[in-house]
């Protein structure tokens, strides 16, 4: 049987591409909302993060998602983005490959 093929997304931060599982998708809407989309699904551009607390603090220094959008991001999505990215980073360290 034929290996199922994995799909790559691009991390947006680092540059770097993961499995598109280890990756959490953040997008905006036509109205210019930009919001976590946890199930991948939602309509607008979409732009990936790495599931790691030092990559979500690094967007937030650099306000990656005011460039990517090019819309003014507010300070509270990067505050949920990075408690976000530490509650699934701590999941996965507790109970392994989720």
């Amino acid at each position: 049987m034929k290996p199922r093929k994995i799909p790559m997304r691009k991390d947006i931060v680092t540059g770097d591409m993961f499995p598109k599982k280890e990756l959490v998708r953040v997008v905006r809407d036509k109205e210019g909302h930009v919001s976590l989309d946890t199930t991948s699904k939602a309509n607008g551009r979409g732009a990936y993060i790495s599931l790691n607390r030092d990559v979500a603090n690094t967007a937030k220094k650099q306000r990656i998602f005011d460039k990517a959008f090019e819309v003014k991001v507010p300070d509270a999505f990067y505050d949920e983005l990075i408690s976000y990215v530490d509650h699934q980073q701590a999941r996965k360290e507790l109970f392994g490959d989720k």
